[in-house]
């Protein structure tokens, strides 16, 4: 039987790893964990003010920036499950420091990329490895701890998470500014950071190896992708190279329903499928997923662009656009860490649920008022406001799905989560990114005339433009960002009514690995 569970014989597993690793153990393993989550989100990070400096340099269009944000975005969310299903069948250890090799070679042919096609496809290489990294490093922290324990350490992940979010476009607007360096350096300054990261894993990180002969529901696995594909395909698309009502739309809208439809289908009779689907029995689990799309539509949806308004509807230069998402920055690091804190303390989590998704929308409200003549201070305040938001928020829902789950799918509902807020993220990121693309060459149209060729409007290099011509182009791209919050905040409010009916539960005292003892070992009494 495929579903055959047997313990590896003590032999087989890490002499250091004890049934119950003690506080010392736990810290040491989350060291190279930890470096790792940073390394992973400094790679993304970093390349995020570069962007409208290397699609001017690499002659491409307002969509082809789209697709190089989505293409990552993508190739991260169709992989997710793969990731989480293997979390519970392969070790963790090989599989997360796997992830971490895959965005060495994405990085690599990022770096010495000659144009934006290959550019794209390191995108999805980089793409596959975060997938593993972000479905991988919350399931090995609910291997060792305990939920009840998770908000405190929960709020340490917060603050890699936070540093390496305000190191990386930092980072990549000083080695874009230095001439010496340029954009390209942006992809590879993470590589040897990345190559140390598995070195430690290698020597901190020590968990039990449970050995199952198992068969990977390959089918499920490229249904599910494909299907998602379709989808992104179409949102990215649409608005731009066919109208949102077409043929085009209908088409791709049916085969991607159906492809999911299938994966369905197959999933419910896999013997090991990749998203279990008694995972959706649980309300709070099925809660928390739609939580996460609404999440993931409302804040990747804009929070993406707002570098690309600091530079060209602002004027501002790499460096400085990079100084400027440290508002959000902190507001979530701040959030993530004191709500952590408290939720250790108290044992409560549906509050910050709640208020964080509240203040969500709030800050996406905020946002939608930016405009190419909005003063430095106020966007600051208004961009801390929805990280504050986001930071009570995010990090929670995982914390309330594992809470919920039984310690044996703790990977597959950790993936399941990463997942569709990634799919609601891509989703957001492609169709805004179309309305964006289609908004920006209308008001070009509008300004200067038909477009040579008909096609979207170029990312302008504004050293090149006369004053007159400059102030339009600002205005133009401040109208068109304020336009996606406005989009995104009726996604905001959706996850704030979705987390209202999550049923707070007490948090379990036991790590992962202790639950799927005792789940292992019932059935014998």
């Amino acid at each position: 039987m495929s579903t055959a569970t047997t313990p590896a014989d003590p032999a087989e597993l890490d002499p250091a790893a004890p049934a119950s690793m003690s506080r010392k153990e736990v810290m040491q393993a989350l060291s190279g964990l930890m470096l790792g989550m940073f390394v992973a989100i400094l790679a993304s990070t970093v390349v995020s003010n570069a962007l409208p400096r290397i699609i001017a340099d690499l002659k491409g269009s307002q969509s082809v920036y789209t697709w190089i944000v989505t293409t990552e975005l993508l190739a991260m969310t169709a992989t997710v499950p793969l990731w989480g299903k293997m979390a519970d069948l392969y070790s963790k250890k090989l599989l997360i420091q796997l992830s971490l090799g895959l965005y060495v070679a994405g990085s690599l042919i990022a770096g010495f990329t000659p144009n934006v096609e290959i550019l794209i496809v390191s995108r999805a290489v980089q793409g596959i490895g975060a997938g593993g990294v972000t479905a991988l490093a919350m399931t090995v922290m609910a291997a060792m701890i305990p939920p009840r324990e998770l908000g405190r350490y929960s709020g340490v992940f917060g603050a890699v998470f936070g540093i390496g979010t305000i190191a990386g476009p930092l980072i990549g607007g000083l080695l874009v500014d230095t001439s010496w360096l340029g954009w390209r350096w942006c992809f590879l300054v993470g590589v040897p950071f990345t190559l140390i990261a598995i070195f430690l894993l290698q020597k901190t990180l020590h968990l039990p190896v449970v050995r199952r002969e198992v068969k990977i529901d390959y089918l499920g696995a490229f249904l599910i992708t494909a299907g998602v594909s379709c989808l992104l395909i179409w949102s990215t698309l649409a608005g731009s190279k066919f109208d949102w009502a077409s043929g085009w739309t209908a088409l791709l809208v049916s085969i991607g329903v159906i492809l999911l439809a299938l994966a369905v289908f197959v999933e419910s009779r896999a013997a090991d499928p990749i998203i279990p689907l008694k995972l959706f029995r649980s309300r709070t689990i099925t809660l928390t997923i739609l939580a996460s799309v609404f999440v993931g539509l409302a804040m990747f949806g804009g929070t993406v662009f707002l570098s690309q308004y600091f530079q060209i509807s602002l004027g501002k230069s790499p460096t400085v656009a990079g100084l400027m998402s440290l508002p959000m920055i902190f507001g979530l690091l701040v959030s993530s860490t004191v709500a952590g804190q408290l939720i250790t303390k108290t044992g409560k989590w549906k509050i910050y649920l709640v208020a964080g998704s509240l203040v969500m929308t709030v800050g996406m409200l905020l946002l939608s008022r930016i405009g190419a003549h909005t003063s430095v201070l106020v966007i600051s305040l208004y961009m801390a406001v929805l990280g504050i938001g986001v930071g009570m928020l995010m990090q929670n829902l995982v914390l309330a799905a594992q809470n919920d789950a039984e310690a044996q799918d703790l990977g597959a509902t950790t993936s399941a989560l990463t997942f569709f807020r990634s799919m609601g993220g891509a989703v957001g990121v492609s169709a805004l990114g179309a309305v964006l693309a289609a908004k920006v060459t209308d008001m070009f149209t509008e300004k200067f005339g038909p477009l040579p060729g008909g096609g979207d409007a170029a990312v302008p290099d504004l050293k090149t433009l006369n004053p007159a011509i400059l102030s339009i182009v600002q205005d133009i791209y401040g109208k068109a960002t304020a336009e996606l919050f406005l989009l995104g905040t009726p996604f905001a409010v959706l996850a704030l009514l979705t987390v209202v009916f999550i049923k707070e539960k007490p948090l379990h005292t036991l790590s992962g690995n202790d639950r799927l003892a005792a789940e292992q070992q019932a059935p014998m009494h």
